[in-house]
């Protein structure tokens, strides 16, 4: 059985008192809120922090709010930002990602904020102490070699969460709070290309709220590959958002990546619709381009060949039900995981 190490525990009820904890216990204390990922990883002894700081009796941390945008707290459940009918209405790309994030028990406790800044990923990574021990560990933890990449100078251990592409692709900041002050970072900003330091929030900043902007005129889709319908984490994640005019012509669009990279990114690929419509001949070019953007690793499940292959498949599914076309029969394939007729 992996037992938790032991910590400290502190449980405040304000932001501020949060951030004073953090800021005077240093670099070893931790924010926790579900814990889905934090406490595996502690178990395995992938992150032993001296203290952790509970987020779930901050009720600031849980409340959403619309006008010509959204504000969502860090804190809400990925259940409940799933069940916001301002989410599922006008940012569909967040309430799919949301939706298919994790099995139910981590969509009961999984936040957004936890999610946002989920741990990175990999095969030779996420295994227990002894398994590591036993083929020597890796960059990521204790040891100084990357066993997905021998030559690597850094770690490439993926970015598996669901929400940040999606959120990237709908053009959401996020606010990062702590004693020093507050700042609004664009949440692809939120992110470096680096396994091991992949957030450019500070140990003492806590995550409180994600603001999206208007969603007038613009639709957004999310579309996840795994090997299992009910459980694991993205082996890739593809989110669209396209504004069109009244006579469809594209005014503007995005696409972000997740989970072929060490962060979740947004792709220049959008611009190549704009000023045309959403046809098959548009939609394959956008498709080919986000292709060549995707650099997946031998570090997860399912070929990283055949990985990089479907992206352009995966870009289509989600234009085209921008577009408005009936994608239901192949989510239920996907879902189903008949990955092999994907393609």
């Amino acid at each position: 059985m992996m037992r938790l190490p032991w910590f400290g525990f502190h449980s405040p009820k304000s932001i501020v008192e949060a951030a004073k904890i953090l800021a005077a216990e240093g670099p070893r204390a931790m924010p926790i809120a579900g814990g889905t990922d934090l406490l595996p990883n502690m178990k395995r002894r992938h992150q032993t922090p001296a203290t952790l700081v509970s987020l779930r009796r901050i009720d600031a941390l849980k409340k959403t709010s619309n006008g010509s945008g959204a504000v969502l707290g860090a804190c809400l459940t990925l259940n409940e930002v799933a069940a916001n009918r301002a989410v599922r209405e006008k940012y569909a790309g967040l309430w799919q990602a949301a939706a298919r994030s994790r099995p139910c028990t981590c969509e009961t406790l999984g936040t957004l904020g936890g999610n946002l800044c989920l741990d990175t990923r990999c095969n030779y990574y996420n295994q227990n102490y002894e398994w590591r021990k036993a083929i020597d560990f890796c960059l990521k933890k204790d040891g100084e070699i990357c066993w997905v990449a021998t030559a690597s100078k850094r770690c490439v251990a993926a970015s598996s969460t669901d929400t940040a592409p999606a959120l990237i692709a709908l053009g959401a900041s996020v606010r990062l709070v702590s004693t020093q002050g507050e700042r609004d970072v664009a949440l692809a900003d939120l992110y470096r290309n680096d396994g091991i330091d992949y957030l450019t929030r500070r140990p003492d900043e806590i995550l409180t709220e994600v603001k999206l902007p208007a969603a007038e005129g613009w639709q957004s889709s999310y579309w996840k590959l795994r090997r299992r319908g009910s459980f694991d984490f993205p082996v890739l994640g593809v989110a669209a958002a396209v504004k069109t005019a009244r006579d469809g012509t594209v005014e503007d669009a995005r696409i972000a990546l997740g989970a072929v990279s060490s962060r979740p990114f947004l792709t220049k690929a959008g611009e190549l619709l704009v000023g045309r419509k959403l046809n098959d001949d548009a939609i394959a070019e956008v498709g080919r381009k986000v292709a060549s953007a995707a650099k997946p690793m031998d570090n997860t499940d399912l070929d990283l060949y055949w990985r990089k292959d479907v992206v352009s498949e995966f870009v289509g599914y989600a234009l085209r039900e921008i577009r408005g076309d009936d994608m239901s029969a192949t989510r239920v394939r996907i879902a189903r995981h008949d990955l092999k007729e994907i393609q």
